[in-house]
Formats: structure tokens, sequence, C-alpha cells
């Protein structure tokens, strides 16, 4: 069942999407060769607890994962797209890291993720990061008010050209649990789809693989999900209000 928020209610999705912007950058800054997963999740640690936040990622259990997930960021590095732990692998020079991260203040989450590179990296790599970041923006620009699900997918599928799109993941619905309706997909027609009204509050997702193949798999640990075949992959995501005035990023 979809559910449209309260102005009242996007306020306080829009505090936990602070939150979630806050952690991001300073996460983000501490990237560099030498430092290692667990490091830069422990310092997503201390940010919730510095803004009495909660996480969204820590202990979620699906009924498809092996265990609760153990950290509260995705840290995803190279050819895994989504989902990686937060372990004690050490960053390299010349990778790519996904940071993917949710908090929850007052009942109500936010959710937003970035691809980030590793010291210098070659041209290919700031490619797909860039038209990844790009697809996100597109697909923002096109969650207006009386449009359709279609117009994001499209404005996703449109952008990413040669670059594969992860089969079967998309965004979702955020509200008081962190995944909920409608799911949102990477791929769509112009004008098909649930209609967009003002109050849906959804996370939009754009996953793209380099090499343009659009398939993953799932790692041994049951969570992180990579390409088959090796290729680099980046990961773009903010959850954002539909308005009258147009989408309303509450992540930023």
């Amino acid at each position: 069942m979809v559910t449209l928020r309260s102005q009242a209610e996007i306020e306080r999705m829009r505090a936990a999407g602070q939150v979630v912007g806050k952690t991001l950058r300073r996460v983000t800054d501490a990237v560099r060769p030498g430092v290692s997963l667990a490091e830069l999740d422990a310092i997503a640690v201390a940010c919730l607890k510095e803004h009495g936040a909660r996480s969204s990622f820590l202990d979620y259990h699906p009924s498809w994962a092996p265990m609760p997930y153990p950290g509260v960021l995705c840290l995803s590095v190279d050819d895994v797209i989504v989902h990686g732990l937060p372990d004690g692998r050490v960053l390299e020079a010349g990778e790519i890291l996904s940071i993917d991260f949710g908090a929850e203040v007052d009942g109500y989450h936010g959710d937003a993720a970035v691809t980030v590179p590793v010291g210098e990296v070659d041209d290919e790599a700031r490619r797909l990061m860039e038209t990844t970041r790009a697809a996100l923006t597109a697909a923002i620009e096109a969650a207006v008010p009386g449009g359709r699900m279609g117009d994001v997918g499209y404005a996703v599928e449109t952008i990413a050209g040669p670059y594969g799109l992860l089969d079967g993941y998309g965004g979702h619905g955020v509200g008081t649990a962190m995944h909920e309706d409608p799911h949102v997909p990477n791929r769509g027609r112009p004008g098909r789809g649930l209609r967009l009204r003002e109050g849906l509050v959804i996370a939009i997702e754009p996953m793209l693989i380099e090499s343009g193949v659009c398939e993953g798999r799932t790692l041994a640990d049951g969570w992180s999900v990579a390409t088959v075949d090796g290729s680099r992959a980046a990961h773009f995501e903010h959850t954002i209000a539909i308005t009258a005035d147009g989408p309303l990023v509450l992540t930023a």
C-alpha cells in the first residue's frame, strides 16, 4: 500500500535526511587509501550518536538474508554493487567505493548513497560515477506531481546509455519503515506506471555497471551483490518528497 505523507511528516523525514547527508559527507571525507571499511562504519556510528538518531541498517534482517545486517553502512568496493559489508578490508588507491546509509529520527527514515574515488582513479571510473550521479539527477527532475513512475525509470535508463542496470533492483518508498511501497524501477516507459502525487516519498537509486551487463551475483557472505564479470559499479541515491513545487531532496 502506498502512503502519502503530510507536510508535518515530510519535515520529520527531512530531519532524518539531514542526519544522512551530514554522515555521508563525514564518511566521504575520511575515504583514503589505507583506511578500513570498519573504520568508516565507526565514523557513521559516532555521527548517529551525535545526532540522537538510530541506524536504519543495523540488525535489519529481510527473509532472504542469512543473518541480520552487521553494520550501519553498506560499503561496496569496485565490483560490489550494493550491500557490501563494513568489514576489515583496507581501501587501496584507484578503487571506487559506494557508501549507502540510512538513519531513523523520531520514527521516520532517510536513505541515500554516493560513490567516491579512493585516491586517484582512472577516467573510466570517473565517467561511471559521473553518469550514475547524472542518472539520479535526471530521475529526481522527472518526479513531479501528475507524472508517472515510468517517467522516473525512463530518465535513469536514458542517461545510463551503454552501462548496465542491475536487474531486479531499484528504489523504494520511505517512511516509518526504511523500505515501503512503491517499488521505484530504474527502467520505465514514459507515461506508464503509478501516478506520482504530492506527499509521496521515495528513494531513487540508480546502480550502473561498467561493462553493460545487467546481472549480479550474491557473494558468500549472503549480503554483498557483485557484478558477474568483475567490472565496476557505481550507486547514487537520494530520498525525495514529491511536492506541489516539485521534487524536494530530503537527504542533501
